[in-house]
């Protein structure tokens, strides 16, 4: 089965991936996905940060059953229940007034250059210019490449979207000097997922905050990895307790089903007329009802808590191990369920390799890091064997 798989993907489908790690899933329930030879594996990435509530969760399924049953999509061109509703959600949980949703984080992250950009036109300044972190990630779209700070991603696709610039992750100096009077906005994940999990410090943040408001340049944070109660709060901006003039999210917010959000306060919102944006799938009733039942089940779960309170236990428990193992783990480092465990570079792969084939789901970033970011249902007994399995890869290399 799985071999006639891996021959049509290589007959037909464009070779973006690679060879794949050498498992098809069939069907999943809670922090479990099942292979088509019916083996069990643990997922401990949530499929990169999306599965949120875990495989198959009962509610989120009934939802999206009964939506199905009622209406997939309609377009932009009507009012939608759902899109109304879930608007209200993301306002009520963030320090954003608008929102404006679309289909992925890359879509979502672009939406908001497009903001920031108009925002400036439509007061008559030549301000256009964004800013942008070196090994940053925010998509594979033109702009989003553009932005994201890796020449790896950029190289293929030179010449970049003019006016986009990077600068080296918490230094301030580093900011101010790259700042002209073109700069419209500054652009950052507070936590950079995708290079290894290295988050802001809570000064820099802080700083560049009264920077931005000092200077007039708008703030925007990528939350497409670290929103919804990913990091023990709904936002990572309310876990650092900064905030931005836009944000963005995605991921997490459809549980599995594709949706992007932009988010904005009323100021910068209001640069968005009609005509200026728009979107034919973006916040379909299909989708949006996926993402009421993904805030529903967090808030009677208490799962954002549960975010909190498993990402302490699990740091705690990651770094007795990196006790054990000092010359073989480097660092342990993230916030809530967002977690990088940076190896010894001569082993990384190995131990990755190692869990893989002992049944645990993570992903290697950077060649080095072990990136962890489970569903929000994962409890001790879970973080115990993963704690245990990772002392064993450790032991075997």
């Amino acid at each position: 089965m799985l071999k006639d798989i891996i021959e049509l993907d290589k007959k037909y489908y464009m070779n973006i991936f690679g060879d794949r790690l050498p498992v098809c899933f069939a069907r999943g329930n809670g922090m479990k996905l099942i292979a088509d030879d019916g083996r069990e594996y643990y997922d401990f990435l949530g499929g990169i940060a999306v599965n949120a509530l875990g495989h198959s969760h009962p509610a989120f399924i009934r939802a999206l059953k009964t939506q199905l049953d009622k209406l997939i999509h309609t377009s932009s061109l009507y009012y939608i229940e759902n899109q109304a509703k879930l608007a209200q959600k993301l306002v009520e949980n963030s320090c954003a007034d608008r929102v404006m949703f679309c289909n992925s984080g890359a879509e979502a992250n672009e939406g908001a250059m497009k903001l920031a950009k108009i925002y400036f036109y439509k007061k008559g300044s030549e301000r256009y210019e964004i800013i942008t972190l070196n090994s940053s990630f925010h998509g594979r779209t033109l702009a989003t490449v553009a932005a994201t700070g890796q020449p790896k991603y950029q190289a293929p696709y030179k010449p970049l979207l003019p006016g986009v610039k990077q600068v080296v992750p918490n230094d301030i100096n580093a900011l101010k000097a790259a700042v002209t009077d073109k700069t419209a906005a500054v652009m950052i994940e507070t936590i950079q997922g995708e290079s290894g999990v290295h988050p802001m410090s809570e000064s820099y943040l802080r700083e560049l905050r009264s920077f931005c408001t000092e200077n007039g340049i708008l703030l925007i944070f990528d939350e497409v990895q670290t929103g919804m109660g990913r990091t023990g709060h709904m936002f990572s901006s309310q876990y650092f307790g900064v905030y931005p003039d836009i944000f963005t999210c995605a991921k997490a917010l459809g549980g599995g089903i594709p949706i992007g959000a932009v988010c904005a306060v009323d100021e910068v919102a209001a640069a968005f007329e009609p005509g200026d944006h728009g979107t034919t799938f973006g916040g379909n009733p299909f989708a949006t009802a996926a993402g009421l039942a993904v805030f529903d089940i967090l808030e009677k779960e208490g799962l954002v808590e549960n975010a909190r309170k498993m990402g302490e236990f699990f740091m705690e428990k990651l770094r007795a191990v990196q006790e054990k193992f000092p010359d073989k783990v480097k660092e342990v480092r993230g916030a809530g369920l967002l977690i990088g465990i940076e190896l010894a570079p001569e082993i990384a792969k190995a131990v990755s390799q190692k869990m893989f084939e002992d049944g645990l789901l993570v992903s290697l970033c950077g060649g080095i890091t072990i990136r962890i970011a489970p569903p929000l249902i994962i409890n001790k007994n879970d973080i115990n064997m993963f704690a245990a399995e990772l002392a064993t890869a450790l032991k075997s290399v």
